[in-house]
């Protein structure tokens, strides 16, 4: 499997950019946003479906045909947000109308959106190999994929039946034991919130906001805990500290680089300076030169 690893990783770069731009954006200026990000010099530009997101092969799709060489990635299609035979023919689909240019990442998301998809949140590891099981089973030829994980087990499935793990909100020490736990192969992109430019105050409290929502989530809560944190709500400053970066450009790409040399193979980097994503597309092209120089 070490080609195809080295492939992805190829496909990749060492290091790209994370977005909720998709999310309540009209056709005509998404496609402005991704040809964007493309010229900053970004190899890879990740997206979500979260709860109020549209579907995310609609996303990629979109995104994909209105770029030239600009690899999408899904962080993550959620699994209960559609059979596991769609998502396999979908994403087979894309990747044979733009070759190379693709990377899924599938999650099992968090327990308030699959129960609201009237699914039962018990069992998120097999659930979500019986899901693998399924797609496998189409016979298609689909993208590289890859888990969102956070604990042993799921990293473990990530190394057992895809290429390897998109981790999410996550600090340096994670990066380090992920890496332990997947071995060497497979591949590891791990995801950076960064808040360019703002002084520390305004950036603690800003980043302090950003993850409340995440810290009321028991995956997200567990994770920093099994790590040694507090991992309260309002977040203390510990927590903060590891889980984002903020300052100059400069500070962006040394917590880059610590992922990095902690075991990542991709790291993509999520401006989170909380005004609107206009404002937060300028930021990402002020770094764009710096973090992809790392």
């Amino acid at each position: 499997m070490t080609e195809v690893h080295d492939a992805l990783r190829r496909t990749l770069g060492r290091v790209g950019a994370w977005t909720f731009t998709f999310d309540g954006r009209a056709p005509d200026v998404l496609a402005d946003d991704v040809r964007a990000i493309e010229a900053m010099g970004f190899p890879t530009l990740w997206i979500p479906e979260g709860g109020g997101s549209n579907d995310v092969l609609t996303n990629l799709g979109w995104a994909l045909g209105a770029t030239e060489r600009l690899t999408m990635a899904s962080g993550i299609a959620n699994i209960t947000a559609r059979q596991p035979e769609v998502l396999a023919r979908g994403a087979a689909f894309l990747i044979d109308a733009f070759p190379n240019r693709l990377v899924l990442g599938i999650g099992v998301g968090h327990e308030y959106t699959t129960e609201r998809r009237s699914f039962d949140w018990t069992r998120p590891v097999e659930r979500t190999g019986a899901y693998l099981d399924v797609m496998v089973a189409e016979h298609v030829t689909m993208p590289p994929r890859m888990l969102a994980a956070l604990g042993d087990r799921m990293l473990q499935l990530a190394a057992e039946r895809t290429e390897g793990a998109h981790t999410y909100f996550v600090p340096v020490a994670h990066t380090a034991h992920a890496r332990e736990v997947l071995g060497p192969e497979p591949v590891l992109a791990v995801e950076v919130g960064v808040l360019p430019g703002l002084e520390d105050a305004t950036a603690r409290a800003t980043a302090r906001a950003w993850a409340r929502h995440y810290l009321e989530l028991p995956n997200y809560a567990n994770n920093w805990r099994r790590l040694g944190f507090d991992a309260a709500p309002d977040g203390d400053d510990r927590l903060l500290e590891a889980a984002f970066a903020w300052g100059d450009p400069s500070a962006i790409a040394a917590r880059v680089r610590e992922h990095l040399d902690a075991g990542a193979d991709h790291v993509c980097v999520q401006v989170l300076n909380g005004a609107d994503v206009d404002d937060d597309l300028a930021v990402l092209a002020s770094i764009a030169p710096v973090v992809l120089g790392v």
